[in-house]
C-alpha cells in the first residue's frame, strides 16, 4: 500500500512540475479581458479587503464548482479552531464513509488516524477528498450536518445563489454556486492566517514522508505574491479556480468557473491578477482635518459634540490617478439628543471630477437632551466643583 501512494503522489507530482513552462507562459492579454474574451463560462476580480468588483463575466450564473467548494470546508474548520472547539493536534480517526471519497485522495483508510493539522494540509494542498470529509464529519458529526452547516454559513455571508450538497465539491445534482458567490467565500478564510499557511504551501508530505502533497494550484510557486487558494475540476465543472494574490498592500481575488481546460483556467486567473495589480493600487485615505472639529447643539446638556469621519483606512484607486481633493458637508447643527454615531455630515473624495469615496460624518460622543432633572444635576455639580476649588484656596 505504502509503494502504490509513492507511486501516486510522484506522478502526481511529475505531473504538475513537468509544466514549468508555465512560468514562462504569458497569461491572458488585457485586451481579452476588456472585450470578456476570456476562456471561461464564468470569472470575477474582486479586491480582497473591500470587495468592490474590478471585472466581471456572467458572474451571477449558476455553476458547479469542484473542489472550490473545500474553501467552506476550510473556513468552516478554522471557525471552529478560533472558537476553541477543535484544535490543530487533534485526533480525527476516519470513517468508512470518508475513506470511500473518490477523485484526489490521500487514501485514507477507515479507522486510520490523523491530526487536524494533517487533513488540513491534505485537503488544502493536495484537494484530498477523503481528508475534507474526516474533518466535516469529525466537526458535525456527519457530513450531511456540515453541508447543512455550509449552506447556513452561505447564506449569512450573503451567497444567494449557492447550494452545497457535499463537502467536498464532486459532482452532484444542485451542488451549485457563482462567481460571485466564490469571490465573496474566498474574502473570509483568507482574514485567517492559519489558512494561508496551507494554501501557500507547494509541496508537503505526510505519514513520515511517505505520502506527498504538491499543491493544486501552480500560481503558489509560479506567481508572485500568491496567497491560495483553491482549484477544482470535474467532469461537469471543468477547471475551476479561486486564486487570491497580494503585491504592495494590494489584495485581489480572481475566481475562473469552467474553463476549457487547466492551462487556460491558470492564463485567465493570472490574467485577472495582473490586470488588477497593473491598474490598481491602495492608498492610505486622505481625509481632511474638519474643521470645525465640534458641531453645535442645541437644547442638550453640552453646547456641542466632537466629530469623526468614518472611513477605511485604506482607499482603493487606479494607477492613473490624478491628485485627490476632499469636500466636507456638515449640518449647521444638532438638536438633543445627540448619539455617537449619528450621522451629521459627509465627506467626499474625488479625482479629476470622478468620485472615489463618500463617507459619514459622525458625532463622536452623546449629548443628552436638556431636561429640567439633568439641569439640576448640572447645576449641583458645578456648585460642588466651586466649593472644592474655594476650598483648596482657603486651605
Amino acid at each position: 500500500m505504502r509503494l502504490v501512494r509513492r507511486i501516486a503522489a510522484a506522478a502526481a507530482a511529475m505531473l504538475l512540475c513537468s509544466t514549468a513552462a508555465f512560468a514562462e507562459e504569458d497569461a491572458l492579454p488585457a485586451a481579452a479581458l476588456v472585450n470578456s474574451g476570456i476562456p471561461c463560462e464564468s470569472a470575477i476580480l474582486v479586491e480582497q479587503t473591500t470587495g468592490r468588483t474590478l471585472f466581471e463575466k456572467n458572474v451571477d450564473e449558476p455553476l458547479p464548482p469542484a473542489s472550490i467548494t473545500k474553501v467552506m470546508t476550510l473556513l468552516l474548520t478554522v471557525e471552529a479552531i478560533d472558537r476553541g472547539d477543535l484544535a490543530l493536534d487533534d485526533v480525527v480517526s476516519c470513517t468508512a464513509h470518508a475513506a470511500s471519497m473518490g477523485g484526489s485522495q490521500i487514501w485514507l483508510a477507515a479507522g486510520e488516524e490523523m491530526t487536524v493539522d494533517e487533513l488540513l494540509r491534505a485537503a488544502a494542498i493536495a484537494s484530498a477528498n477523503d481528508a475534507a470529509c474526516a474533518l466535516a464529519e469529525h466537526l458535525a458529526g456527519s457530513e450531511e450536518a456540515f453541508v447543512a452547516a455550509m449552506n447556513e454559513r452561505a447564506a449569512e455571508l450573503g451567497m444567494e445563489n449557492t447550494h452545497f450538497e457535499n463537502c467536498t465539491g464532486l459532482d452532484a445534482e444542485g451542488h451549485l454556486t457563482t462567481a460571485r458567490d466564490i469571490s465573496i467565500l474566498s474574502r473570509e478564510p483568507l482574514r485567517h492566517p492559519l489558512i494561508t499557511q496551507y494554501t501557500t504551501v507547494w509541496m508537503d508530505t505526510l505519514r513520515g514522508g511517505a505520502t506527498e502533497l504538491v499543491n493544486t494550484n501552480k500560481l503558489v510557486r509560479y506567481y508572485e505574491g500568491t496567497t491560495g487558494l483553491k482549484t477544482g475540476t470535474t467532469a461537469d465543472a471543468k477547471y475551476c479556480l479561486a486564486a487570491s494574490a497580494e503585491r504592495d498592500g494590494l489584495a485581489l481575488v480572481a475566481v475562473v468557473l469552467g474553463a476549457p481546460t487547466g492551462s487556460e483556467r491558470f492564463g485567465a486567473a493570472r490574467g485577472l491578477l495582473d490586470y488588477g495589480f497593473a491598474n490598481y493600487r491602495m492608498i492610505e485615505t486622505p481625509l481632511p482635518e474638519l474643521d470645525p472639529a465640534r458641531l453645535p447643539v442645541s437644547g442638550g446638556t453640552a453646547r456641542s459634540v466632537a466629530l469623526r469621519t468614518e472611513a477605511p483606512e485604506h482607499l482603493l484607486v487606479s494607477r492613473d490617478c490624478g491628485e485627490i481633493r476632499s469636500s466636507v458637508k456638515l449640518a449647521e447643527g444638532a438638536a438633543a439628543p445627540v448619539v455617537s454615531g449619528d450621522v451629521l455630515g459627509e465627506c467626499e473624495l474625488s479625482a479629476e471630477g470622478v468620485v472615489l469615496g463618500t463617507f459619514p460624518i459622525v458625532a463622536d460622543g452623546d449629548v443628552g437632551r436638556m431636561t429640567f432633572s439633568a439641569a439640576l444635576n448640572l447645576s449641583l455639580r458645578a456648585a460642588a466643583a466651586m466649593g472644592r476649588t474655594e476650598f483648596a484656596q482657603d486651605g
